[in-house]
């Protein structure tokens, strides 16, 4: 090769080097929405519902079909999610505890690496969050219509709709305050579906023409379950039999939850101060959509099984309507990515806080570590590394969102967190992963009364230690009991694996530094927190 080829040759290296694109980090967008459980989620194939912007994601991406929870209560999961830490580790067991927001998460992780981050919606953790460039958050739980939103420390009333509030805002911090230069995380966060499932003026009257059958077990007498299940204060309604049993009507409210500003027997329920913070076109659209239908049941009073059927009807009916507008809002952001040109770049992850009850067991609410509120969704899209139609079914947990977003934007893990990367479960490069999964949960007494318990689940078998005032142990093969109907502990044909499952329990609690000394110590400082 002569001199001036050589150097020719060295030109068109240089020149090469200088021209091939430099790999861009992903941009990720989490969406979050409270308390919508798996059934809720079409692509779960449960028949409940339809969401098709959700399923877009799975559809395009993958869907994990054991996704669960470290603690299944709003604010502590939450909390959770941000640092990759079990609740005990980073202090938030419960929902009355402050969180310290000096502590490290993964947003302050991607801000420091360059990355523009936001959080809108509703966070539940007092204080001003941390790490994020811009946050317009909900204080508390937020109102469905005409919520206030904290925006970067200044509070502010929005007139309207909080999940459409909560995505226009998202819309405009992408359109006009995203830095075009940089790769952005964004935290879009709804308060739906949570209680007490106020639906959109135009889904008001969706779902009418339609009586949802209960799940099975709806009518549970709890007969094959220990102290726990039989005492909580989460029925939808209450049977004859369940009435004569512990004196019950349901918890669940006349005018709270199930919307009648007078119930059956002619008694106010204070749904129409509820009603005051709405104006006065959106009382009347309210007004003109359930009026007749409470009218209806005031004319006809039913009683026993018939009622408790028409309570679980307005609270699914309620419950779903609310999805419908978290869905059109996820439709619109998916949108936007496509036209923006920032699908195939761009991170999009679909979860929930928790699982739910939708009436198993004649619940609603969640805390317990039964399997429809330990279980939440996740749906997972990255076209550059997630092939379409994916199922993902190993046990990933909250714990393990900021150690994977982190991994996908080629950041090491901090040694104190403790979840794991799913980077390359998701993509389909490794298989290996736990196999079984840690759970913890501490608000008792409270709301709901659900006792203190920990527990563990593997792929088959669930054991769980309910705690505090009682000392009762359940534990369900999950395989030929999915509903969990019938606690084995204590059955001699399983003492093998009750065996296994307590020594399995006793190691993932070292491993993760849990221990009763934790249980006492943050009993104490709950118990200070509710006498204030």
């Amino acid at each position: 090769m002569g001199i001036k080829s050589f150097v020719l040759f060295l030109f068109t290296l240089l020149f090469l080097s200088c021209t091939v694109p430099k790999t861009s980090p992903p941009n990720i967008i989490f969406i979050m929405s409270d308390d919508h459980a798996y059934q809720a989620i079409s692509a779960y194939g449960q028949g409940l519902n339809s969401t098709p912007n959700i399923d877009r994601i799975a559809q395009e991406g993958a869907l994990f079909t054991k996704g669960f929870v470290t603690n299944s209560i709003c604010a502590p999961s939450r909390a959770v999610m941000l640092t990759g830490k079990h609740s005990f580790k980073n202090g938030k067991v419960d929902n009355m505890q402050d969180f310290d927001w000096d502590q490290d998460n993964f947003a302050k992780q991607l801000q420091a690496a360059g990355y523009q981050t936001a959080l809108v919606g509703k966070i539940h953790l007092r204080g001003l969050p941390q790490g994020f460039d811009y946050s317009a958050v909900l204080p508390g739980q937020g109102h469905y219509y005409n919520p206030d939103f904290i925006i970067n420390g200044n509070t502010e009333r929005i007139p309207g709709y909080v999940t459409s509030i909560t995505t226009s805002l998202t819309l405009n911090w992408l359109t006009t305050k995203r830095d075009k230069d940089r790769p952005f995380l964004l935290l879009y966060h709804q308060k739906a579906p949570h209680r007490n499932w106020k639906p959109e003026e135009k889904y008001l009257t969706l779902f009418d023409d339609v009586t949802f059958d209960p799940p099975a077990n709806f009518f549970d007498d709890y007969s094959n379950r220990g102290t726990a299940a039989k005492t909580q204060e989460m029925l939808i309604s209450a049977t004859e039999e369940q009435l004569a049993r512990a004196g019950l009507y349901g918890h669940g409210r006349w005018g709270h939850d199930f919307k009648m500003i007078t119930d059956p027997y002619g008694n106010a329920t204070g749904f129409d101060q509820e009603l005051e913070r709405f104006s006065s076109d959106q009382r009347e659209a309210w007004l003109k959509a359930y009026t007749p239908k409470n009218d209806a049941l005031r004319a006809n009073p039913l009683e026993g099984k018939d009622l408790a059927l028409w309570k679980f009807n307005r609270y699914i009916k309620d419950y779903l309507r609310t999805i419908q507008s978290v869905d059109d809002g996820v439709g619109e952001l998916l949108n936007y990515l496509d036209q923006e040109g920032l699908t195939e770049n761009t991170i999009v992850v679909y979860t929930s806080d928790q699982g739910f009850y939708l009436g198993e067991h004649g619940w609603f609410d969640k805390r317990f570590m039964y399997e429809e509120s330990l279980r939440t969704p996740i749906l997972m899209r990255y076209p550059k590394e997630i092939p379409a139609g994916s199922v993902v079914d190993k046990m990933v947990q909250n714990l393990d969102f900021a150690p994977t977003f982190l991994d996908f934007a080629g950041i090491p893990k901090p040694n104190d967190m403790q979840g794991e990367s799913f980077k390359k479960l998701v993509s389909q490069t490794e298989t290996s992963w736990r196999d079984a999964i840690y759970y913890t949960y501490y608000e008792y007494p409270s709301v709901h009364m659900v006792k203190r318990h920990y527990g563990i689940r593997t792929d088959r078998f669930k054991l769980i230690h309910f705690y505090y005032d009682i000392n009762e142990w359940e534990l369900y093969d999950l395989e030929k009991d999915p509903s969990e109907m019938r606690n084995l502990y204590g059955e001699e044909s399983y003492s093998e694996i009750q065996t296994q499952l307590h020594k399995k329990l006793d190691s993932i609690r070292s491993f993760y530094g849990d221990s009763d000394q934790n249980d006492q110590a943050f009993l104490q400082t709950y118990l200070e927190a509710i006498q204030k």
